[in-house]
């Protein structure tokens, strides 16, 4: 099928896009199965589509010389539209909600996993909500190559750029990370003249505002020795008025959420709430919208629209302006071999939204 727009193609890829992953957004979804005296046995349990809203999931078992493979077909449109991905980095893996078990040589994919699959993709929010008011919306739909993005987007967009990142190891290279294609902004992640280059964003720009609500929806390929910290920073840029982080952690496993105590850097190392940490629910690959609430007295963090984690201590909430950055960088651990040099990859921005807090 022809699709014509933005809007068009991405409301296609976010009702059957949970098997895709990143760039990798083609037209077939497909994997390898080994060849098995099963496979009649496949075809037979599997046959029948699983549907959600337009978009119909149905398995067919290619002749045994070639491979099977999964077709997304969308019931929206009069023709078929492949979604293809180019390589499938585990044996069988549905990213998002959607999970798959390999028994007796078939593959199983439980039907109710395509309506929580959806309840996880959504479109970019419209508007305001109750209690906050829009006050900055990114949908990436300019495409911008390497080194144009600050020309595209604005320099805020653009971000650091030509200096070390926080473990000293990385450089901020926004020219050489970033760029915005099919709707998204890339960070390619990788290193170059044996300095992991890396970006950081600043979507909305450096003059922030005291609470408010914060919203992307983003994915990432597992890369160890890099790592995230989507953070709200002080736009005084003293570390001592608060930090809150979400989601913060290494980009080969799963993120977590924090918010330092006020003042306590002043005293020592600067400490974080709650004590103990509480981690995503999924790790890399799959596409997730991450959320912070800021209000006064506490701060909230959401997956997929679920609570959890919040705030314990009324002294890990700032109460002073703060600016929202897109952190992408080398691990805390980063050393001369850590990151590789070989290790390279995606971390894909889809949407970012902000609100002001309106009680």
């Amino acid at each position: 099928m022809t699709i014509s727009g933005k809007q068009k193609e991405k409301s296609v890829l976010r009702a059957c896009g949970p098997m895709l992953t990143g760039s990798e957004r083609r037209t077939t979804i497909m994997w390898s199965l080994p060849k098995s005296k099963n496979a009649k046995r496949w075809k037979k349990s599997f046959s029948r589509p699983s549907t959600y809203r337009n978009c119909s999931v149905y398995l067919r078992t290619e002749p045994a010389s070639r491979m099977s493979s999964a077709i997304l077909r969308s019931e929206s449109t009069n023709s078929n539209r492949r979604l293809n991905l180019a390589r499938f980095r585990r044996f069988v893996s549905l990213s998002i909600g959607a999970t798959a078990a390999l028994i007796a040589g078939a593959i199983v994919i439980p039907y109710l996993a395509a309506e929580q699959l959806t309840e996880r993709l959504t479109e970019m929010p419209v508007g305001d909500l109750p209690g906050w008011k829009l006050t900055g919306a990114q949908d990436f739909t300019r495409p911008a190559g390497s080194g144009s993005v600050g020309e595209v987007y604005g320099a805020e967009m653009r971000g650091y750029a030509g200096f070390a990142d926080s473990s000293g190891r990385g450089l901020y290279a926004p020219d050489e990370v970033l760029s915005v294609s099919q709707g998204n902004l890339d960070y390619f992640l990788h290193t170059a003249a044996g300095s992991p280059r890396v970006a950081s964003v600043v979507p909305f720009g450096y003059t922030g505002q005291t609470y408010g609500r914060y919203s992307v929806k983003f994915r990432y390929d597992s890369m160890p020795g890099y790592k995230i910290a989507f953070l709200l920073w002080p736009v005084s840029d003293d570390w001592n008025e608060g930090e809150i982080d979400w989601p913060e952690g290494g980009l080969d496993g799963a993120l977590y959420a924090s918010s330092a105590i006020k003042g306590s850097r002043a005293t020592g190392p600067m400490k974080f709430d709650p004590p103990n940490r509480v981690y995503s629910p999924d790790g890399p690959d799959g596409w997730h919208v991450a959320t912070t609430e800021w209000t006064p007295g506490n701060v909230k963090w959401f997956w997929d629209g679920q609570l959890i984690s919040q705030t314990t201590d009324p002294a890990g909430v700032p109460d002073t302006p703060m600016r929202w950055t897109l952190q992408v960088e080398t691990s805390d651990r980063a050393s001369a071999s850590y990151p590789s040099a070989e290790t390279s990859g995606y971390l894909q921005i889809d949407w970012a939204v902000q609100y002001a807090y309106t009680p």
